[in-house]
Order: C-alpha cells, then structure tokens, then sequence
C-alpha cells in the first residue's frame, strides 16, 4: 500500500513525522484546507510534468499558486513540457493523481519545492492515499526529498 511506503521512508528520515488519516477523500488543495481548517497555501500540492523527451520533475507547490509554465521549461529542459498523464504519474511516482507523495517516489526524479511554502511553519502534503495528509516544515520537506527551493508562481 502507498501509505505504506510513506511510512518506511520516514521511519529512515524522521520517525516523528507521522500521516495522518481522514475519514474522507482530499482530492484537491481546497479540500484538504478545509477539513484541516488551514489556508490553501498551506497545502503542498504535487504535480509531475514531462518533457516530450520523457524527462520529469516534480513541482512541489502552495495550494494558492499557480506553476508558471517557463519556470518548469527552465528547470526540467525539453522543447515541450507538459502535466504528466494519470498512468505517467503512478509510474513513475507510485502514487495515485491527487495522492502524491513528494517523497518515497518509484522513480528517482528532480524534486522542486514552492519558495512560497516557506511563508508557513507546517505545510500539508498528500502521504499516498487521498484520505492522508502528512504535516510537515517546509525546511524538513526540502531536506528529506533533496529538492530544490525555487520560485515557482506565475507572475501575475
């Protein structure tokens, strides 16, 4: 189970970060602000994009931006990028669209994480099942995944 290997990984990393399990499913960054009752940019959410020559990287970013498009050319190369596919995402993730953990991933990819979510002392990001959050301080999140702090929101 997804949740599972969450769990392995961080008893390796830090076993005083623990998931936490809700009764109901969170399948966007709206949801899951509101049954944890903390604002959008609080939650981390994971997105993985694909160069057309099959490079990835996964964007960690705040619930409240959006990924500006020549941030991601620029970090992960290729002359088209692209959102990764549903069956792109569990196979190189592991993990489920809405449920992706930055961390634990099946395939070793770059990790880039939001500036943004430093504005925040705990950020939330999926644990591997849409009924999980895993709490977390942006400094721990960049440290356990190897990511890379970049900004990440489309200038409005």
């Amino acid at each position: 189970m997804a949740i599972e290997r969450v769990r392995e990984f961080l008893k390796k990393h830090d076993a005083a970060i623990e998931p936490i399990v809700y009764e109901e499913k969170m399948h966007t960054s709206e949801e899951a602000a509101r049954v944890l009752g903390v604002e959008i940019g609080q939650i981390a959410k994971s997105i993985l994009f694909r160069t057309n020559d099959d490079a990835y990287g996964l964007f960690v970013a705040s619930g409240d931006i959006r990924i500006d498009s020549k941030k991601v050319k620029s970090l992960i190369g290729g002359k088209k990028q692209k959102m990764a596919s549903a069956e792109e995402v569990e196979e190189v993730t592991g993990f489920k669209p809405g449920a992706v953990c930055p961390f634990a991933l099946q395939q070793e990819i770059p990790i880039y994480i939001d500036e943004l979510l430093h504005r925040f002392d705990v950020v939330y990001t999926a644990a591997g099942i849409p009924e999980s959050l895993l709490p977390i301080s942006p400094q721990k999140l960049v440290q356990i995944t190897q990511g890379s702090t970049v900004k990440l929101a489309k200038e409005e």
